[in-house]
């Protein structure tokens, strides 16, 4: 395929702190210089800049290296997400997330995807306070025309199925964006204690997507929100395999009670994993993916080969030249077609991120 196919659905933007920093209210960028930062941290560990992977998380990547990374790959376009950013969701004061949101998509917008069209974004929105990511939310698609808005898979309050959310999704599915649960942050999990990065980082990013995900699933997200697409990303794909099966299981043996039809809405006869494969059909349903998972070739078979969108995940533990890697195998499977394979690397990107207030069903 050529740079006039390919979509990278998660690239990451490499955050500017002391240009977010100034971005900030004049209290709130005080606080950042004497305080411990803009962002919270991941988790327990700290990494050393030594131990990562060579060419990976360089700081110094902006739009003009992300250029040539696309040029180099052969991609026609990026949708990043942030890093330090992943952890937004354990901001838990309310004024702070609401400024630290503003600063970062103006940032964004000002570093980025101003310079290109082919940089796009998914901004950060203060879900810790609803009626202002509402707010933030109107702001990016109307005045940066970014694709949507990131939610943490951990750190706030409540699960992404409660209510108290229901005015954002309804703000997304008027305006046509997305809305993407991102992995990344893992305190809280049941792996405080861990000893091993590695450990804490297999573990953290399906585990935190997974569980947002069957909380907005099991309380009714799809069904009261029918036009809002919606992306889980950075989990890999086994973990969609394993929701399938254990949900089918658990919800036909233990149907809630649900008189005021709050809760999933499965049709007569349709089990969970009948429900999923419905909402992928239908175009409102996408999981982010790498080339070289085993499991994307059976999850394209259980779920459908629409729910799946490539991820380079650049510049984090990759590099221009391990995404061509896992471009190359992703073209060489056999496990899925020609067809398939074009809708992983473009097709279900673009009917992901473009904006439309009908979701285009996968055909």
């Amino acid at each position: 395929m050529s740079n006039k196919t390919i979509w990278d659905g998660d690239g990451h933007a490499m955050e500017d702190l002391p240009s977010i920093a100034k971005r900030l209210r004049p209290v709130h960028r005080r606080m950042a210089k004497t305080g411990t930062g803009i962002f919270p941290q991941f988790d327990h560990f700290k990494v050393p800049p030594g131990l990562l992977p060579p060419g990976t998380f360089q700081w110094t990547v902006g739009a003009k290296e992300w250029m040539r990374f696309l040029d180099d790959v052969g991609i026609e376009a990026t949708i990043m997400y942030p890093t330090f950013g992943l952890a937004f969701g354990r901001i838990n004061n309310e004024d702070w997330a609401i400024d630290v949101a503003r600063a970062y998509n103006d940032w964004l917008y000002e570093s980025h995807l101003s310079k290109s069209k082919r940089l796009k974004g998914m901004g950060l929105i203060p879900m810790q306070e609803p009626e202002a990511a509402v707010k933030e939310l109107r702001r990016i698609v109307k005045e940066f025309g970014m694709c949507g808005a990131m939610l943490t898979s951990t750190g706030l309050k409540s699960h992404l199925g409660s209510r108290e959310y229901w005015p954002v999704y309804a703000e997304a599915e008027r305006l046509g964006c997305c809305l993407a649960v991102h992995g990344g942050a893992h305190s809280g999990l049941g792996f405080d204690d861990f000893n091993h990065n590695a450990a804490a980082h297999a573990l953290g990013h399906p585990l935190g997507v997974v569980i947002s995900f069957v909380a907005m699933l099991s309380n009714g997200i799809f069904d009261r929100f029918p036009r809002l697409r919606l992306a889980f990303l950075e989990g890999g794909a086994g973990w969609l395999i394993m929701a399938m099966e254990r949900l089918s299981g658990s919800f036909a043996a233990h149907p809630p009670a649900d008189p005021r039809k709050l809760s999933i809405q499965l049709k007569k006869g349709e089990s969970v994993a009948d429900y999923i494969r419905r909402q992928v059909k239908a175009g409102r349903l996408f999981i982010g993916c790498e080339g070289d998972e085993p499991a994307l070739g059976l999850g394209a078979k259980l779920a459908g080969a629409g729910a799946w969108v490539y991820s380079s995940d650049y510049p984090h533990e990759v590099t221009p030249q391990s995404c061509k890697h896992e471009i190359e195998e992703l073209l060489e499977r056999e496990d899925l077609s020609k067809q398939e394979k074009g809708a992983i690397l473009s097709g279900n990107a673009k009917r992901l991120y473009t904006r439309s207030t009908s979701p285009t069903p996968y055909t």
